[in-house]
């Protein structure tokens, strides 16, 4: 998201921010969900049951304008409609330009570069948040 004085602690400022920018913006949403890689060491196991280590799938993807989004708990319960599990989601954002927001078409090859940055463990490059709303830093 472009340069804001807006500190991103949760989603309403979030949104919040979005609705600020000089441009109109587009959300991209990648939701994720926690996996163990492939036969796991009994380590690699305890770790990921005690709610540390494993790695991040994702599984759903998805755009929308920030008008169209009321709270977390609303974007929450859209994608439980899908019948996906999820355990985190990862948020960008895209700037419109001259004025005119960019249409979902526009938003395909940056949601693929998302998933791409993800599956690379580049996670730091956007806003997480998990099920219930929280923000979260990965180290």
């Amino acid at each position: 998201m472009p340069d804001t004085e807006l500190p991103l602690t949760d989603f309403a400022s979030l949104l919040a921010a979005a609705r600020q920018q000089d441009e109109p913006q587009r959300l991209l949403f990648v939701f994720a969900q926690k996996e163990l890689p492939d036969q796991p060491t009994a380590q690699q196991r305890r770790r990921f049951e005690s709610g540390q280590g494993g790695s991040l799938r994702p599984c759903l993807c998805v755009d929308k304008a920030p008008e169209d989004l009321t709270s977390f708990a609303a974007l929450a319960a859209e994608s439980a409609a899908t019948g996906l599990a999820w355990d985190v989601v990862f948020i960008s954002s895209l700037a419109g330009r001259g004025g005119i927001a960019p249409n979902p078409d526009q938003a395909d090859q940056p949601l693929h570069f998302m998933v791409q940055a993800i599956n690379d463990g580049r996670v730091d490059e956007f806003i997480a948040f998990d099920r219930s709303g929280n923000t979260l830093k990965f180290i």
